[in-house]
């Protein structure tokens, strides 16, 4: 077997194991009052955060891609939870993953995660205000406002739509983000030189 398709079956195995771990990962759950109660915090980023840090930005996407394909089995969404998860997750590690990728420091790694951050909670409030959960909404038969009348029982500033994108989703992905950020940057240089290692 010559390097370069050794390389390959290598990057496979290693998106695979890190794939399965994400996977895993989106079991051990925790919410958050200021969310709806079906959206729940989990570190299953980071494993993508790592393989995009540590093999590319276009690995991290599909790490999270085969995490999602795989709970497409277990969903309860009718698929549109992966969809969300995927382009959300996918906006985080590729955008942090790519910053990161030019300058690798830790400085630069605060920075990247960050605005992997931003880019996320950007891209998932707009997301989900005009796809995601109107689609929910119309998969599962009910009313766009149910969504603000099971999110204000726990988060009193949620009186709208409107309100619940802004005072909601947008601060319950930055607390995602901001987690799975802080996990990453402890635990990435303990990890990175066996996902680097050929």
């Amino acid at each position: 077997m010559n390097r370069s398709k050794t390389f390959s079956l290598n990057s496979v195995v290693k998106v695979g194991i890190l794939a399965a771990f994400s996977y895993i990962l989106m079991f051990i759950q925790m919410p958050i009052p200021i969310a709806p109660p079906f959206m729940k915090v989990d570190l299953a980023d980071v494993p993508a955060l790592i393989g995009g840090f540590a093999m590319g930005p276009w690995y991290g996407v599909l790490i999270q891609l085969i995490k999602n394909l795989l709970n497409l089995s277990k969903t309860t969404t009718g698929g549109v939870g992966e969809l969300s998860n995927f382009i959300v997750g996918a906006i985080f590690v590729y955008v942090s993953a790519s910053i990161y990728k030019n300058r690798k420091t830790k400085k630069t790694a605060l920075f990247a995660l960050s605005m992997g951050v931003i880019a996320m909670t950007a891209v998932a409030t707009l997301s989900n205000a005009f796809v995601v959960f109107p689609t929910y909404a119309k998969v599962m038969g009910i009313d766009l406002n149910a969504f603000v009348g099971m999110t204000s029982k726990t988060n009193g500033l949620v009186k709208s739509y409107f309100s619940l994108m802004v005072l909601s989703i947008a601060p319950f992905n930055i607390v995602k983000g901001a987690v799975a950020s802080i996990v990453t940057d402890l635990i990435y240089k303990r990890v990175s030189p066996i996902i680097k290692y050929r």
